[in-house]
């Protein structure tokens, strides 16, 4: 301190400033840690437990590769809209991954339960597979327009089949499903996204598998 009030008055008026920000800068960095170290419920979601498995193996490899989306699902909080253009996160849960992994893993697992697939993974087995799942997810989140309406689930996403080989796509899909919530509490509002994801899963596996299956017999 003797050491900074021998410092002449002009180059002390523009260190003050600055030893100020410094020490807002601090709480920030502060508050954040507390923020970061909230402890959350961990849910996750399943796959379907019963799928109709197919006729036949068909021998392809099958790469489901990591899901598109927006920046605010590109998150483990569980997101919950009360209107079109805000988006706020259900307070102390988080599911047990970020949202575009556990969707992946979600339609990996859903994909291996049909028994259609000779190879399904997030990477191909060598330098390149037979056909690659490309999604973007555009709604994965619960709504509430107010505190009397009921809490719906959302799930919205679009799927394209790659032939590796070419980068052609074989064929397209968007998948939506919804669900309700029975209230307002945190369980109930994660078993509507259970619903809505069984629901939504299903159809995204019968839909690749048959398309698959339908484009091997024409050669495509």
């Amino acid at each position: 301190m003797r050491a900074f009030s021998m410092l002449p008055f002009s180059v002390r008026r523009r260190v003050i400033p600055f030893l100020a920000l410094l020490v807002l800068s601090g709480c920030s960095a502060l508050s954040a840690l507390g923020d970061a170290t909230e402890t959350l419920d961990v849910y996750e979601l399943r796959a379907p437990d019963t799928l109709p498995v197919a006729s036949r193996t068909l021998p392809l490899q099958v790469t489901v590769e990591l899901p598109t989306t927006s920046g605010a699902l590109v998150t483990d909080r569980i997101m919950i809209k009360p209107d079109a253009l805000q988006a706020q996160y259900l307070p102390g849960a988080r599911w047990s991954e970020e949202t575009p992994v556990m969707v992946q893993t979600l339609l990996l697992r859903s994909l291996e339960q049909t028994n259609g697939l000779s190879y399904v993974a997030r990477r191909p087995l060598g330098a390149g597979g037979d056909i690659a799942i490309l999604t973007e997810v555009t709604d994965f989140q619960a709504e509430s327009p107010n505190e009397d309406a009921p809490v719906t689930v959302t799930l919205r996403m679009t799927s394209r089949l790659v032939r590796e080989r070419d980068v052609s796509i074989r064929a397209s899909r968007t998948f939506t499903a919804t669900a309700q919530a029975a209230s307002t509490d945190v369980g109930d509002v994660v078993a509507a996204f259970d619903r809505a994801s069984d629901q939504l899963l299903q159809d995204f596996a019968t839909w690749a598998v048959t398309s698959l299956g339908a484009r091997l017999s024409a050669g495509g």
